[in-house]
């Protein structure tokens, strides 16, 4: 997942797979449980005040800093409104200094939070310094785009001709350009950003996320109670009845703690809010709105999404056959249930707790074995205490990397607790640092990517360091292990994120007619699980106790339409992955380049060196059975060498 932008208001999380694998028994879970806390004492948390000017979230300064960013807005306002057609050079560059400048606090206090979710003071004072900040931009910044949206095609040229330096922003220019026909006129516009956050969707995003955090869930017949992210990591158990008793405790938690119910409200109001912007504005399709901002066709997207919904969900399906076989014949499973969905296979490796050490090392000699130099930016993230690891209470929950401004440089955020995916996590959003810091030379208005490009840096470091650790495997059964594990994340990124999507569909749709009940969610979500996952009995046995998930995913909140950038993202870099397995000479080059052009670049411009169009539609089932496809046929190689099949 990828944090930035003026106003960053809202944590994007990395919904990778929700769930997190450091227990393999019930009767191994108190030693488990031992081992992590050790584990956890030594984790790196990071140090914001060595990158921010700020000593704490009540700090003065930012106040005064924000005092002053208003005069310059002022100023900003007087010198260049009704005046691009003359002085758009010095403008654009004034804006991004102002907008960059703005942000520095936003920042800070969007990761302070994240780490302090359940502090009243701190959720209070970002919340203060949000509407300062947009009471700023919308009475001084908002008509810097609208006039450069309308500004006359022939007075523009004309500029870009003679300036060298307006000519490094044709790629901003151009997309806030192509919002001209869903624009709305200054005076909407300014109302609108001035009202956010006061009665926009963010305060009911922001209260129903604060909610989540706190909620804490009891395994029945345990006393001890646990956050979010603990009681998934029970779903990764190589026990079926503790698998069984999560997803219960989960499913029932959600319900008995409100959940539910702050979800139905929250996103009632976000679809709702997305609904009259779409009409408003209009967008022609539900999804066309972020798949502007993607910079990314409806057509490309529509074909993309009918390719997982037929090639990916039968490869989904053929996968969770294979698993169901495997687990009956390692553990004698019986049952295939929604709660097996993400079993490990109960293999000798899969409960190995590896070290902070061991995982930063792990990282790093993938990464060299690649690109030294993202190797390299990996430890100066390191080094610059920019990564906060463990797992603990009042946190976000998954993981993100937010690319901050090109001053502040990038922070990340994981949920630490030992395992092997844990460290693939960590190669992840180590790949947003390295993506950021490669694009900050484009300047804080171009540096961020298109969510069509921005997994790109995260999924293949990923990919790097998950193929270095399948060769140190020792012997086909824990080969085997990785390769389904892997596969597991495949499908939770592809094939779940699309079962989201059309999920946010259905309720985006019900709710152009009226409000949502409560009672509706939980049969929207069965209607798209069994769309991408089949009949009850089809490949899961029972679908039980899992009613409720959806109320947890906190992508329909935040970022309406997003999840399916996951597969995308995933399918394009299987693809560039197996360019760079079959071509790999002068790969690293031609890559790091599609890094440090941030947002200059479309997706078609950026993949034509390599080869590929992803505007074509059989580019997506080639990259389905290429990618998850070949990857299944070597799982069920091993399979077979292993007698499990």
């Amino acid at each position: 997942m990828v944090l930035a932008g003026f106003k960053a208001a809202v944590v994007i999380q990395l919904f990778l797979c929700a769930v997190l694998q450091f227990c393999t028994a019930s009767g191994a879970m108190e030693n488990s449980n031992e081992k992590l806390s050790e584990l956890t004492k030594s984790l790196p948390r990071w140090k914001l005040e060595r990158h921010f000017p700020y000593t704490s979230a009540q700090d003065t300064r930012i106040d005064e800093e924000l005092q002053v960013l208003e005069k310059r807005a002022e100023e900003f306002k007087r010198n260049y409104r009704g005046r691009l057609n003359e002085h758009l050079a010095d403008a654009v560059v004034e804006f991004e200094e102002l907008s960059e400048a703005l942000d520095q606090s936003s920042c800070y206090l969007t990761l302070v939070e994240s780490v302090k979710k359940t502090d009243p003071e701190v959720v209070k004072r970002k919340s203060a310094v949000d509407a300062v900040q947009s009471k700023i931009a919308a009475d001084n910044l908002t008509f810097f785009q609208l006039e450069l949206a309308a500004l006359d095609e022939a007075v523009l040229k004309k500029q870009l001709e003679e300036s060298e330096r307006l000519r490094h922003y044709k790629p901003y220019i151009d997309k806030v350009r192509k919002t001209r026909p869903h624009v709305l006129n200054e005076d909407v516009e300014r109302a609108l950003n001035v009202r956010a956050p006061w009665s926009s969707s963010d305060p009911v995003v922001e209260y129903y996320g604060q909610q989540l955090s706190r909620a804490k869930f009891r395994l029945d017949g345990d006393s001890e109670e646990m956050n979010l992210e603990v009681l998934l990591s029970n779903l990764m158990s190589s026990d079926p009845a503790l698998r069984r008793a999560a997803l219960k405790a989960l499913n029932s938690g959600l319900e008995s703690k409100a959940i539910t119910r702050f979800a139905s409200l929250s996103l009632n109001v976000v679809a709702g809010s997305w609904h009259i912007e779409m009409m408003e504005r209009g967008y022609l399709t539900l999804r066309s709105r972020r798949n502007l901002s993607n910079d990314v066709s409806d057509e490309v997207v529509t074909v993309l999404l009918e390719a997982v919904r037929t090639t990916g969900v039968e490869l989904s399906k053929r996968y969770y056959r294979l698993k169901k076989k495997i687990l009956k014949a390692v553990s004698g499973l019986q049952e295939f249930s929604w709660a097996d969905r993400n079993a490990p296979l109960g293999l000798p490796t899969d409960d190995r707790l590896y070290s902070w050490d061991e995982a930063q090392q792990i990282v790093k000699d993938g990464y060299k074995k690649f690109s030294p130099r993202m190797a390299d930016m990996f430890v100066t993230m390191v080094k610059e205490e920019r990564i906060d690891m463990p797992a603990v209470d009042g946190k976000d929950s998954g993981a993100f990397c937010h690319g901050c401004t090109t001053k502040t440089g990038p922070f990340q955020l994981n949920n630490y607790t030992g395992n092997r995916r844990d460290i693939e996590t960590l190669a992840h959003e180590s790949g947003h640092g390295c993506h950021n810091m490669l694009a900050y030379k484009q300047g804080y208005l171009q540096y961020h990517p298109p969510l069509t490009l921005a997994e790109t840096a995260s999924i293949f470091g990923e990919m790097i360091v998950f193929r270095d650790l399948l060769e140190k495997c020792r012997s086909e059964k824990e080969r085997l292990s990785m390769l389904m594990s892997k596969l597991d994340s495949i499908i939770n990124s592809v094939t779940r994120q699309c079962s989201f999507d059309y999920f946010e569909e259905l309720v985006h749709t019900a709710r152009a007619k009226g409000v949502v009940g409560d009672e509706e969610f939980p049969k929207l979500w069965m209607q798209a699980t069994v769309a991408y996952y089949g009949e009850e009995g089809e490949v899961f046995d029972k679908y039980e106790d899992m009613e409720n998930l959806w109320s947890y995913v906190s992508h329909f909140h935040a970022v309406p339409f997003y999840v399916y950038a996951y597969a995308f993202a995933d399918l394009l870099v299987g693809s560039l992955y197996n360019a760079y397995k079959t071509h790999p000479q002068g790969f690293e080059e031609k890559l790091l380049g599609l890094l440090a052009g941030g947002s200059t670049k479309d997706f078609v411009t950026a993949l034509k060196p390599f080869g590929l169009d992803p505007s074509s539609p059989e580019f997506w089932t080639d990259a389905l059975t290429s990618h998850l496809g070949a990857m299944l046929g070597e799982a069920e190689a091993a399979a077979r060498k292993c007698g499990y099949l």
